[in-house]
């Protein structure tokens, strides 16, 4: 793929796992950035120590504003430094980096603007609980994006320049990565998905993810996010 790529791994309290994940990154993309979300733990200095650019934030403000940092680090540049696609992944080792060139792949092919890599072919694997959330979730948000998806709540994904500059990524925690998703397939851009192995199927030992809350978040936002799409499409 021609296009410049960089990698950022939103970090919060992953001293034992983000240095892993930062040298399997930095194998197969050159720029890698760290997201430290207020961590309390050694996560910014095992980044760094990997070889990462890190960004710390003195307090924990969600993954949404840790992502929207990044993105607005690495998209807002221009000439020659200018970044074209980011590869999101998360730091606890869920997500393997070397996945990363299916997510690259299907982005090529398809001229998708944002990748998911999903994980519904292992949903076996999960708890009932967990499993039950991922599938009640994806559709119940396919339906307000108007495209059905099997896994959106992963992180593990591909997002175009001209996505992020489009659509923004204003939510702070969790619910940013189900609103996005709604906005891009509302305002026509393609979204596409691609089945990805991973380290470990059920996340729930190293999830920051607080299921009554964060699904009301979540609820919340792909609901606003649809009556946005409503109000620009007509004035469009």
């Amino acid at each position: 793929m021609s296009l410049r790529i960089a990698a950022v791994i939103p970090a919060y309290q992953a001293a034992p796992s983000v240095g892993e994940v930062v040298r399997g990154t930095l194998r197969l993309i050159p720029e890698v950035l760290v997201v430290d979300d207020g961590s309390t733990d050694a996560t910014a200095e095992e980044a760094r120590r990997a070889g990462a650019r890190v960004i710390s934030f003195t307090r924990n403000r969600g993954k949404g504003a840790a992502l929207a940092a990044a993105f607005a680090d690495l998209f807002g540049r221009g000439g020659f430094d200018a970044v074209d696609a980011v590869i999101t992944l998360d730091a606890d080792g869920q997500h393997l980096p070397e996945e990363i060139p299916r997510l690259l792949q299907a982005a090529e092919e398809t001229g998708g603007d944002l990748v998911l890599g999903i994980r519904d072919h292992l949903f076996g694997k999960m708890s009932g609980v967990r499993r039950a959330s991922n599938r009640l979730s994806s559709k119940a948000i396919s339906f307000f994006a108007g495209q059905p998806l099997a896994d959106i709540q992963t992180g593990f994904r591909f997002y175009s320049r001209r996505l992020i500059q489009t659509v923004g990524f204003p939510e702070a925690r969790f619910e940013a990565e189900s609103a996005v998703v709604v906005r891009a397939a509302r305002r026509g851009f393609k979204v596409v998905t691609v089945p990805v192995h991973l380290g470990f199927a059920d996340g729930r030992t190293t999830s920051h993810y607080r299921p009554l809350l964060d699904s009301l978040r979540i609820a919340g936002a792909v609901a606003r996010a649809r009556l946005e799409m409503l109000g620009w499409a007509r004035s469009s």
